[in-house]
């Protein structure tokens, strides 16, 4: 794939990012900073010059849409399209018209976009209160606490290896379960600390930290496609696909520093301001990269094992 071309998929997932128009300002923000991070990445195109001509719309969804010929790539768009538009929820109406132009311009048959819809759709409603997680009244239900140390760490561990594993794979879908597997942890860490929580305190805890919605997509997507693992052939081996990967698994750290935060979050009675969220975070966030590059060949052991089926039953709990 041609720097033109990566330049192409990354301008159309901003205009994913920003198709509902109702972007909170936090949230631009660290779009903006992944944008600028991946820019310094080799050979990468100019991913901060890029945020800012999407976001002052001073390039058009067309000329993106006719830098690829590809019906591969063309295929490739829209699926991360749809995955942006799905990450913090259900899709709003603008973001399904923004999706049905771009299919349209992308010159893709339904038929082709269908099963992947569905696909995608099955995620994003086990990210919604009714389908994942119990939600009680009112919204913070008092339990006993249960919490087992020893038990949390080893929970925290297993959902950052399988987060990680899910970023080295080449399929479009597997980043979709990332968040929902993190509000999994985060619902399961609160529940052992006896408060039960509904997805929306979970994901405003997530938010909280630091750790925005569509731009942990977008940073997910942008590494996936800069290191090679995007649009791949069907026949490639997993064993490759591990290897391409070796730098790259960030799901791992993001998942394990924001397991370990829920953790002190919980045991300390709910009392940490946003700004100590974030400061406790990103100081969780330096040895949890440290722990990644550990980890990496269970992490690349785990990537051989998973498919769309088992994912699915683990966002599903079962």
């Amino acid at each position: 794939m041609t720097p033109e071309q990566q330049e192409a998929l990354l301008s159309i997932a901003l205009f994913a990012a920003f198709a509902d128009g109702s972007k909170a300002d936090a949230e631009r923000e660290e779009i903006r900073r992944i944008a600028e991070s991946l820019s310094t990445e080799a050979n990468a195109p100019n991913l901060a010059r890029l945020y800012q001509d999407v976001l002052l719309k001073r390039i058009k969804l067309d000329a993106a849409v006719q830098k690829l010929s590809d019906p591969s790539h063309r295929q490739l768009a829209y699926e991360m399209a749809v995955c942006v538009c799905d990450a913090d929820g259900q899709q709003t109406d603008a973001e399904r018209s923004f999706l049905a132009d771009l299919r349209q311009q992308l010159a893709l048959d339904p038929a082709q976009t269908r099963a992947f819809d569905v696909q995608a759709a099955a995620l994003a409603e086990i990210d919604q209160p009714d389908t994942a997680l119990p939600v009680p009244s009112p919204a913070m239900a008092a339990l006993p606490s249960t919490a087992n140390e020893a038990e949390l760490d080893r929970s925290i561990l297993n959902h950052a290896l399988v987060n990680g594993a899910l970023e080295l794979l080449p399929q479009s879908w597997a980043s979709m379960a990332i968040i929902p597997l993190q509000v999994k942890m985060v619902y399961g860490i609160g529940k052992a600390h006896g408060v039960t929580l509904d997805q929306g305190h979970v994901k405003e805890f997530i938010a909280a930290a630091g750790v925005g919605l569509t731009s942990q997509y977008l940073e997910q997507f942008g590494r996936k496609l800069l290191g090679g693992l995007l649009g791949k052939l069907a026949g490639k081996t997993i064993g490759q696909v591990g290897s391409a990967g070796t730098g790259m698994a960030f799901s791992f750290a993001t998942t394990y520093a924001l397991g370990q935060l829920a953790k002190r979050y919980y045991a300390g009675g709910r009392v940490m301001n946003t700004a100590l969220l974030r400061e406790t975070y990103q100081g969780l966030l330096a040895p949890a990269k440290k722990l990644q590059t550990d980890y990496l060949p269970q992490i690349q052991q785990k990537a051989a094992t998973l498919d769309a089926g088992q994912v699915m039953a683990m966002v599903r709990g079962k």
